[in-house]
């Protein structure tokens, strides 16, 4: 009996505990960390001109706990910490001039960061470890070039920015001063402090990868023939090759190695029953394949679950699958995942090579939400700026933290 007891007891404590480690991991708070008004003096933003119709250019990235919001709409770039008091502001002395009512005189000049460039703002930035910013610019029209047998446009640069503001430069297809880019989907700074640029471009997606200089390392061009190919059968034995369909969702860059992660998203058609007709997609699954850059190989590629949703129907429940969004990859090797739902977003970390993978939802209510910007830190930390009708609020889930409590 005694025997029984200290089992009993045994189990009961390690229940407990599991119980306590659970809790401890399951939930991953928002915190708040400021807030901003909207307006168009220096620690304000400019996001919802009435006058002008289009997407909103403005976003944000968090680094070393240092926060960068570029304000296209308002052709200024913010630099605060996680209180929220303004460090820097680099600003478009062509934009601002014969307007000096948009900005307010600070005491501090050394804050004020004038700067002169013929380009743009879009909203897209990233900072590496020195501080150097980049961002996204439009060139004028009449410098835009046409790649007439690509049939594409060429007429977006990057901005860079030194951490002092002394010197702004842009970076092209070749390097400093080169030709623009197409259309520009994201761009990376590594932990090497090099730039990485995604360009869409007719038959896929081009990566530009440039050393620390800003000096062009390897041209990559992605597209369907180049995607290791899969078995028709693996997806449906009805199904043949010339019939699937197939999309590069994304590529993100690894922080270290030399390497890019592909994420490809596979369907078939959806054949009507009665009429013999396709009637649309149906979503099958998403593979990354890891690809190094310096030989052009392929590594051991990596299926990724889809997101499952639940409907309830005439009495029965319907089960949806949808994509991930390839979101980003963090220095210890996680890959983020996250896809839009109803209640706010929900985030998916995968570590190659284990079987480590952790779901968690990050609530936000979209109903009082208008517009925002999503960032991952390298360190593996989820920022965004939420912005509704009266201000936009900068928080922050600690999913590093997490991800560190799973492996402890």
């Amino acid at each position: 009996m005694k025997k029984v007891s200290v089992v009993l007891f045994s189990f009961l404590s390690l229940l407990f505990y599991s119980c306590f480690n659970a809790e401890k991991i399951l939930s991953i708070d928002e915190i708040k960390l400021f807030e901003l008004n909207y307006g168009n003096f220096e620690e304000q933003l400019n996001l919802f001109d009435v006058s002008k119709i289009g997407a909103i250019n403005t976003s944000l990235t968090m680094r070393d706990g240092f926060f960068y919001i570029v304000n296209g709409e308002s052709e200024k770039i913010l630099s605060l910490n996680s209180y929220g008091d303004l460090l820097s502001l680099y600003y478009s002395e062509d934009f601002y001039s014969g307007d000096k009512e948009k900005l307010r005189t600070k005491a501090n000049p050394a804050m004020w960061k004038p700067v002169s460039y013929p380009f743009k703002l879009n909203g897209t930035v990233s900072v590496d470890s020195r501080k150097y910013m980049y961002s996204v610019g439009v060139v004028p029209k009449e410098r835009n070039e046409q790649d007439e047998k690509e049939n594409l446009l060429y007429s977006q640069v990057i901005l860079r920015f030194t951490s002092d503001g002394s010197s702004v430069d842009y970076i092209g297809q070749q390097g400093p001063g080169g030709t623009p880019f197409p259309n520009i989907k994201n761009l990376f700074t590594t932990e090497n402090n090099e730039l990485v640029v995604v360009c869409t471009t007719n038959s896929g997606l081009c990566v530009f990868w440039f050393d620390s200089k800003g000096f062009l390392r390897y041209k990559v061009p992605v597209n369907l023939n180049s995607i290791p190919k899969i078995s028709p059968e693996s997806v449906n034995s009805a199904v043949s090759q010339n019939d699937l369909f197939i999309t590069i969702e994304n590529i993100v860059p690894d922080c270290y190695a030399e390497r890019l992660y592909i994420k490809v998203d596979y369907y078939y058609p959806y054949v009507d029953a009665e009429s013999k007709t396709q009637s649309g997609i149906n979503y099958v699954k998403s593979v990354v394949y890891p690809l190094n850059v310096q030989n052009g190989k392929y590594g051991e590629s990596l299926r990724i679950s889809a997101y499952e949703e639940s409907v309830a129907e005439d009495f029965s429940k319907l089960i949806y699958h949808m994509p991930y969004d390839f979101f980003g990859v963090t220095k210890n090797n996680w890959l983020f995942f996250v896809v839009t739902t109803g209640k706010g977003f929900d985030v998916m970390m995968v570590q190659p090579g284990t079987q480590n993978v952790i779901k968690r939802s990050l609530n936000v209510n979209f109903n009082e939400i208008m517009y925002y910007s999503l960032s991952l830190s390298s360190e593996g930390i989820i920022s965004a700026l939420l912005c509704d009708k009266d201000s936009a609020k900068v928080v922050w889930w600690r999913t590093d933290a997490l991800i560190d409590s799973v492996l402890k």
